[in-house]
Parts: C-alpha cells; structure tokens; sequence
C-alpha cells in the first residue's frame, strides 16, 4: 500500500472512510480480497509470497493498512514481513491500545501502520516518534510519515474531503481519488532519496509502468449501523481492471470485548 486517504469521525452515518491504493512490482504474486479460507473472520487481498496483506477488515469491525517507509536499502537479514501487522492485528479480540504493546517495532523493516476498531483508531511507525490515537479528521498516508505534504498525499487527501461533504459517498467518486494518474510536475517533486526518474514515476496516485504500478485500489467504510463495506479493483501493467469486487457484511459484537475476555 503507498497511497491512501482516510476520513475519521467526519461524516454523518460513515465514522470511518478509507480509500488506498496499493502499489508494488506486478511479478509479486497476489491474491485479490476475498474472505480468508484460513483465517475466515479476515477479508482482504493477500500477498502470495509472503503471506500478509497490505489493507483489511475483520467481521468484528477491526481494519488496518500497512505502507512501507520509503528510504536508502539496509540490509535486515530475519525481517518479519510488514503485512504480518495487519494480519496480526486482524485477527486479534485484544484492543488496539493493548494490542500495540505486544509489537516490536524494530523486528519488521521500516513502516507506517493504520488500524484500530469501532472505537478508535491508531497511528504507529517505527520511524518518527509519532504514535498512539488520532483525533476525528481527514488524513493522508504514503511512504513517509502521516501527513507528510507529498503532492499525492495532499491531493488525495483534498479529494476525500470532498466526497466526505456528500450526504451518501458516492462509490465511484471515492474510487475516482485513486485513479489520479496525473504526474506531478519536477519542480513539485519531494527529494526521497530516488533518481529523480523514479520520483517522477512515483508521482501520481495512480501509478502506471510496466515493471512497478497500482495494483489495487481500495475503498473500505463501516457505518453507525454496524455495517462493513469493501470494494476492491485490481490491475495490470498496463493499469487495466483485472478483477473488480465489493462486500459488505454486518460487523460482530466481539469487538467490543475487554482484552481478558479475548485472549
């Protein structure tokens, strides 16, 4: 996941609304979202070589989203794989608060995590000393720290702004954010340590080449009803839609169990 936008607390029915695209080099193999035949309380898209994902939902209302932290390669021989912190937390009845004391950071190469329930939602990274729960907003996230004003990251997130102002999110619109292939001029280009080629390439929030592109795009709502709403859209190298997909289910009680009663 390298892009996303995400409305907490700012709309009159939708508490949370999340869109974001994940993009990555089209030989990684995938999975697109889809209930979880192992984990069958998971629904998300599922990375096939390493085993996690990018971006999900639990049936008990819990989500989070994953990006990496762009910066020079280390060597980090025994990483963990990052999509294991979503996986982990989805599949977890601990709180987020109680849940967060049980990571360590620095077992998993450099990342900015989104998650949280019903009740909250969490920011963590293990670069920069932000963390801990956000307060009701509108939020932009990609391969820097959370709410960096990357130009992406800023339309993106003006975007969702705007779709959060519609009584009813329009679907389409909301995927209409993530299909931004406008690349940003080189005297607006942020300095991330890349050749200015690949800043250039990165640009959009829809990201199109033949080796490195969006993959996905994924807009992801729950409602005051206790309502879960997922819809995904996949891609080829050539950003054509692979496959196109939406769920939504009613979200379980169990969420709202203490950490003892959970574990």
């Amino acid at each position: 996941m390298c892009v996303l936008a995400f409305a907490w607390n700012q709309h009159a029915r939708y508490p949370l609304i999340l869109v974001g695209n994940r993009d990555e080099f089209h030989l990684r193999p995938a999975a697109p979202a889809g209930w979880w035949d192992d984990r069958p309380d998971i629904l998300a898209g599922r990375d096939l070589q390493a085993g996690g994902t990018w971006m999900g939902f639990s049936r008990c209302g819990r989500f989070a989203v994953v990006t990496n932290f762009r910066e020079p390669p280390i060597p980090q021989p025994g990483t963990r794989s990052r999509g294991e912190l979503v996986s982990d937390f989805l599949s977890s009845h601990r709180p987020p608060c109680s849940w967060e004391e049980t990571v360590e950071p620095e077992e998993y190469g450099a990342f900015n995590l989104i998650f949280g329930d019903r009740s909250e939602i969490r920011y963590l990274s293990n670069r920069g000393s932000a963390r801990g729960p956000l307060p009701p907003g509108v939020y932009g996230l990609s391969n820097h720290l959370l709410n960096t004003p990357w130009p992406k990251v800023i339309k993106a997130r003006d975007a969702l702004r705007a779709c959060v102002e519609d009584q009813e999110p329009d679907v389409e619109n909301l995927f209409g954010v993530l299909l931004d292939d406008e690349i940003v001029p080189d005297d607006r280009l942020p300095d991330t340590g890349v050749p200015q080629e690949w800043e250039r390439l990165l640009s959009p929030i829809f990201i199109r080449s033949p080796v490195y592109g969006t993959r996905s795009a994924t807009v992801m709502m729950f409602s005051l009803a206790g309502e879960g709403f997922l819809a995904e859209r996949t891609f080829d190298s050539d950003g054509r839609t692979v496959t196109s997909a939406s769920f939504t289910f009613g979200m379980d009680r169990i969420a709202d169990q203490s950490a003892d009663d959970a574990e």
